[in-house]
């Protein structure tokens, strides 16, 4: 005689993030792409490579050189953010970076009212 089978049930969760970061995540990766990808549109970069498309005629090979300096400037970038947030405090931080735009600001000033 066989028993009778009990059907197998497999309780799943559902389709949610576990953890409550998953929207600080990807609100930190949205702002960032956004923010990046406006400040780099137009610059002297994206001329230079199109300049450099132009002329090789190899419009992968400059996108791949391209894409993989910007990944390697913007990973330095990444580290010494992080280490510099390990040696300072956030009010420090935001400050030196506030009087080094300012500085910036009052250079190109100075540079763009020199050549009226």
């Amino acid at each position: 005689m066989s028993s009778p089978v009990e059907p197998l049930v497999v309780e799943t969760e559902p389709l949610e993030p576990e953890n409550a970061n998953f929207s600080a995540i990807w609100s930190c990766f949205a702002s960032t792409f956004v923010t990046i990808f406006l400040a780099e549109l137009g610059d002297k970069t994206q001329v230079a490579t199109l300049l450099m498309s132009a002329q090789s005629h190899n419009p992968w090979v400059v996108f791949a050189g391209a894409s993989l300096a910007l990944i390697s400037t913007s990973l330095v970038g990444v580290l010494v953010g992080q280490w510099l947030a390990k040696v300072l405090k956030p009010r420090t931080l935001e400050l030196a970076t506030g009087s080094i735009l300012a500085i910036v600001s009052v250079l190109l000033f100075i540079d763009v009212a020199g050549g009226l």
